[in-house]
């Protein structure tokens, strides 16, 4: 009798400390975590190009491109390949949240491991998806203080990099997940900040294991030295710190980088969130910002822009040079005709 794998959605806003925590649950032999390549984040905005799926021969160029995505991810999925026909053979409906369930269960089944872990946390807007094709996943709601995680960013090879763009999109996230949270089982839905795991890290992944039903093992404190962190930090320099231990000291630190008038503007637009998930502001209540005209939205957005476009000048060719193979690839089948 086939093993059945238990499915594990990590949800919330990268640059959270989303990496640790998956190669901390990876040095547990029964989950599979790998990096993601983001199928569902990618490949949703390209179905048109694939026509109606319900044709074989469309359903099977899309499993081709999405085998692809993954088996050229920047960080190799170690011990597993995707074979576009053993993958077809697997599924049930002809959906991509199909190809995404048989995928991760197929990468599961060749490491041995009962669960996956898939820690593309933009997945917390297609649960419903997810959900239709039967798997009933553990959420594991990851947080970070969004003035923190916007300072990240704005150092980071992908995402916004003007304050208000990050203020929205961490808003966005946190409000998505925290409805999840609402409409979720509580058996199936775990919260834990990266303040807590950076500061009490045994004893919340103690908790988070009970939690998942796998046992606590003191290689996830050891987790820097383990070969899928060492892949993950060869693939690209925001990914460095999972090859070092815990950062204890990596908190709060918008309070001397951020410039009041950013922090004013993140607290203006996601000062909610940050309230409902128990963060104080530290901006000055008639200060704070209610509405924005059209006019200021659309400049921030111009500013955005020009900051991602200075910002792509500047990165290390050799981070550039390890997304090139996916880039192309969703290029490819952007040039497609609809």
């Amino acid at each position: 009798m086939e093993t059945t794998i238990q499915g594990i959605q990590m949800i919330g806003t990268q640059r959270s400390g989303s990496n640790l925590l998956r190669v901390m649950l990876d040095a547990i032999g029964d989950i599979a975590a790998p990096h993601p390549p983001h199928i569902l984040q990618r490949f949703l905005p390209l179905l048109p190009h694939y026509g109606d799926l319900s044709d074989d021969r469309h359903f099977h160029q899309l499993a081709a491109d999405v085998c692809e995505l993954v088996n050229i991810n920047p960080v190799p999925w170690e011990g597993v390949r995707m074979d576009t026909d053993e993958v077809l053979a697997l599924c049930r409906q002809h959906t991509l949240y199909e190809l995404f369930r048989v995928i991760y269960e197929s990468a599961a089944r060749q490491r041995g491991a009962s669960y996956w872990l898939c820690k593309s946390m933009k997945n917390v807007f297609y649960a419903d998806g997810i959900e239709s094709t039967g798997i009933r996943p553990y959420y594991l709601y990851l947080y970070r203080d969004g003035r923190d995680v916007a300072l990240s960013f704005q150092k980071a090879i992908v995402g916004e990099k003007h304050i208000y763009a990050l203020a929205k999109s961490w808003a966005a996230d946190q409000a998505e997940a925290l409805r999840l949270k609402a409409r979720c089982p509580e058996d199936r839905f775990f919260s834990l900040s990266y303040e807590e795991l950076t500061t009490r890290t045994e004893e919340i992944m103690r908790r988070l294991c009970a939690f998942l039903r796998v046992p606590y093992t003191d290689r996830m404190m050891e987790f820097y030295n383990s070969r899928e962190s060492r892949n993950t930090a060869d693939a690209g320099r925001m990914w460095q710190n999972v090859t070092q231990p815990v950062m204890r000291n990596n908190s709060g630190k918008f309070l001397k980088e951020m410039s009041a008038d950013d922090l004013a503007l993140f607290e203006s637009v996601a000062g909610h969130e940050l309230r409902q998930l128990g963060y104080a502001l530290h901006t000055p209540e008639e200060r704070l910002i209610s509405n924005f005209t059209e006019e200021q939205i659309a400049a921030f957005a111009r500013q955005n822009e020009e900051l991602k476009r200075q910002f792509k000048q500047q990165m290390d060719p050799a981070d550039l040079e390890k997304r090139r193979r996916q880039a192309e690839l969703i290029e490819r089948i952007r040039q497609r005709p609809l």
